[in-house]
């Protein structure tokens, strides 16, 4: 028997001989593919797009030109908008409801008196048209933007690229007081060294002067494309990214889409969509143990009583939201057809989101933190691109689908990310919660007072938070 079981023994163990190297290079391999793979950045995929009417041609390459634009007005459409806004009608408010059924029509009166009589739209015209406005054709449609270089650069200095992207209902204008505090720095006492930026605002395609979408579907990503392309366009291989609203979610999307060419992402508003249990444990924890949970003092003052700020606050403040994400074309006749109506509507969430506290005010409080030329210009960039339906439809296209299986939800953000969280945004999202998607964040700052339109209330907050991060990206 022994005789016999050598050799089977021998020729097993030569067997093992070629079997178990095999084996650990087969198991070593897949280790080292999971540990690259795991270190492999999951991107958002580019793809491409058209949206202007009918087939894109098959013949012919695309109009890359970058044309200048100049914003024009007329007698004409002066004259219409005086004589609709001499025919509104009123229904007048209950008494004592100041802005809490929305926008309380008696002070809605005092506007549309002050617009139709003392706001000189020739005269914003012009203060619009103090920047460099451009248009180019990019997938189909004209895309608008503003593009701002800094007037003196002192020797040696850096000039970095800063693409800064607006919201719903805002608008290019809202950046127009933070733009000579990036651009000029040292004039305007912010000199603390070494940063210095070119401005490029775009408006969103839909919004104001950039042509709306012909197709459907027109959502965040293909936007964070055309942006893309946009920089690509203006000889920009490495730029920072800074927005808020929509400005935000499009400006992400271009961090998860090409990192490579975002150098650093800033943003004063974050969603961060994914829930599960240990979120539910951490709220509800957060409320008594804050620490526990990585929640700051300042956390829990801004979040709590949870159920009230983060549900039936939000709630309050999102009717309009419903109505555009799933039939905007049908209040958007009305809007786009009266002037007094569109105020009405934009008008009602520069009080709210500015300021919580504004809703119990007879004027919303609008006049304490912007002039109403100011507020009607924004609101004029709408009207005479009649953009609002548009506009509007973005949130269909952005929230018809389920949010879990979304590219962007599926995508971390890997680039260098700094947080101004402003204490009057309709949601507050701590640094703990933002870190699970943004995975490299530089700065977090709890700004002192500021709401949702950051840029447009305080400039100058919102400039100083971005220069200081801009300096700690560039150090690394």
């Amino acid at each position: 028997q022994t005789t016999l079981y050598l050799p089977r023994s021998f020729e097993y163990s030569q067997k093992n001989a070629v079997l178990v190297p095999v084996a650990a290079v087969g198991v070593g391999g897949i280790l080292v593919y999971w540990l690259r793979s795991r270190h492999k950045i999951k991107t958002i995929e580019m793809g491409d797009g058209w949206w202007g009417s009918g087939e894109r041609p098959m013949k012919g390459k695309e109009d890359e030109r970058i044309r200048p634009f100049k914003i024009e007005t007329s007698d004409k459409e002066i004259e219409d908008l005086h004589r609709r806004l001499e025919q509104a009608r009123y229904a007048p408010p209950l008494e004592g409801a100041a802005f809490h059924y929305g926008f309380n029509s008696n002070y809605l009166r005092k506007v549309v008196a002050y617009w139709r009589n003392q706001f000189d739209w020739r005269k914003q015209v012009e203060v619009l048209n103090k920047y460099p406005h451009f248009l180019t054709t990019i997938e189909g449609i004209d895309i608008h933007f503003i593009h701002v270089k800094p007037p003196y650069v002192p020797h040696g200095r850096a000039v970095q690229p800063l693409l800064m992207i607006h919201g719903w209902p805002g608008s290019f204008y809202e950046f127009y007081k933070i733009i000579p505090l990036l651009t000029e720095p040292a004039g305007h006492g912010l000199n603390e060294g070494d940063v210095v930026f070119e401005v490029i605002c775009p408006s969103i395609p839909g919004y104001g002067f950039s042509e709306a979408p012909r197709q459907k579907g027109f959502d965040t990503i293909a936007t964070a494309r055309i942006f893309h392309k946009l920089m690509n366009r203006l000889g920009f291989k490495e730029y920072y990214l800074q927005g808020g609203d929509w400005g935000s979610r499009i400006a992400t999307n271009m961090a998860q889409m090409l990192p490579r060419s975002v150098k650093g992402l800033h943003l004063n508003l974050i969603f961060v969509g994914r829930q599960g249990l240990r979120r539910i444990i951490s709220v509800m924890l957060g409320a008594y143990v804050p620490w526990l949970v990585g929640l700051t003092r300042e956390d829990a003052q801004r979040m709590y009583p949870f159920i009230q700020k983060n549900i039936y606050e939000l709630l309050k403040e999102s009717g309009y939201l419903h109505i555009q994400a799933t039939k905007p074309d049908t209040a958007g006749c009305g809007l786009n057809d009266s002037p007094v109506g569109l105020a009405a509507y934009i008008l009602e969430k520069f009080s709210t989101w500015t300021d919580k506290s504004f809703l119990h005010k007879d004027d919303g409080g609008l006049e304490s933190k912007y002039s109403l030329d100011e507020l009607l210009t924004n609101v004029m960039i709408y009207w005479v691109t009649s953009s609002i339906v548009s506009s509007m439809r973005y949130y269909k296209e952005n929230i018809s689908k389920d949010p879990s299986l979304t590219a962007h939800a599926r995508v971390g953000v890997h680039v260098p990310t700094g947080i101004a969280a402003f204490p009057q945004e309709i949601v507050h999202t701590p640094h703990t919660w933002a870190k699970e998607f943004y995975r490299n964040i530089i700065t977090y700052s709890y700004m002192p007072r500021g709401g949702h339109f950051a840029a447009f209330e305080e400039p100058k907050l919102l400039a100083q938070d971005i220069m200081e991060f801009v300096r700690k990206v560039e150090k690394l």
